[in-house]
């Protein structure tokens, strides 16, 4: 091998490169990092939240004993697994979601009987794969997974297959496919005005000296910000998506989002009237006998919908039964979590 010319080595001599050994984990640190109960990674619940309100008006719900996460997607999860039926499941939020697989909240950490269960449920293996996991597998020993797997935690633990059910808990077809249609006006509209609404508008000083950036979106909790480089959290969910600051002619590179805040506002406000007159008097979303997944992201974008700031909680507040289902479901939900 040639060797480099000595004026050169004698100015590398200055940057010494060191190898330090892997960092072993030891069984003991794994023990005591495991959970003793599933427990669920989530962001936190807010300080103040004013869907505290009951249908009455009253306030009844406390910081200290509210375990809602103030982020809808978040929410969304913890609504699902106690309307599944779960319950006595633990609840941290003192992990951002940096240190979160996939860095996205929530995660579910499981102990380890439950973790390994679930693992042969979701990948069976021979005796000869087994012997290839190594103790380095973190992710694997301390049993953490992203909530893509929270179904199928949920279903081995009550010992049912909700995939086998071609309706997927609704009444009939209709229904099942009416449901696309209200997870799309959730997951759109609501949910671009809850981004609108929730965020502070960067100056255009800020937009010049960011080109390449998109502006940083806070949704209801504040965890799930918009990252540079990514694009702005309204563009992703709105149809069409709203147009660069810069427009589309500028010589310039485009950078921002012109926002109409007016018309979000109003497909928002007929969403959510639409929103309450689907629901009527039924007691879950569709006339299902059972709560449903619609019934979980329904609860909860109406809950952080009636903590969030005035413009957006008072078109929720003029429908009764939207309220009075929110604090009746919620109740049910926060009853299935226990720090």
């Amino acid at each position: 091998m040639p060797q480099p010319p000595k004026p050169v080595a004698a100015f590398f001599s200055f940057f010494p490169l060191k190898t330090y050994p892997p960092v072993q984990i030891h069984d003991e640190n794994v023990q005591n990092s495991r959970p003793t109960k599933p427990t669920l990674w989530i962001s936190p619940p807010k300080s103040s939240s004013p869907a505290s309100t009951t249908a009455e008006g009253t306030n009844t719900e406390t910081t200290t004993n509210n375990l809602l996460s103030g982020d809808v997607e978040c929410l969304k999860w913890q609504a699902y697994i106690a309307l599944r039926g779960l319950n006595s499941v633990k609840v941290r939020w003192d992990i951002r979601p940096e240190g979160a697989l996939e860095a996205r909240l929530p995660n579910l950490h499981l102990p380890k009987q439950d973790g390994e269960k679930l693992d042969a449920d979701l990948a069976p293996s021979t005796e000869i794969e087994k012997e290839k996991k190594t103790a380095e597998n973190v992710e694997h020993k301390l049993h953490l997974y992203s909530a893509a797997m929270i179904p199928s935690w949920v279903d081995l633990t009550l010992g049912v297959d909700s995939a086998s059910d071609p309706l997927e808990g609704y009444i009939n077809e209709a229904a099942r496919d009416e449901s696309r249609a209200w997870v799309s006006l959730l997951e759109g509209v609501v949910h671009g005005a809850l981004v609108l609404f929730s965020q502070s508008q960067p100056s255009l000083l800020a937009n010049l000296l960011d080109f390449g950036s998109s502006t940083s979106a806070v949704l209801t909790s504040g965890s799930n910000s918009g990252a540079p480089g990514q694009p702005h959290p309204l563009q992703t969910v709105l149809s069409p998506p709203p147009a660069p600051l810069s427009g589309f002619t500028s010589i310039l590179p485009a950078f921002g989002t012109r926002v109409n805040p007016t018309a979000i506002i109003s497909q928002y406000r007929e969403a959510i009237v639409s929103l309450s007159e689907r629901l009527g008097t039924d007691k879950w979303f569709l006339g299902s006998n059972e709560p449903t997944p619609l019934d979980a992201l329904a609860f909860a974008y109406l809950h952080c919908l009636l903590a969030s700031p005035e413009a957006l909680r008072f078109e929720v507040t003029k429908h009764v039964n939207l309220v009075a289902w929110e604090w009746r479901v919620r109740e049910q939900v926060r009853n299935a979590f226990t720090r």
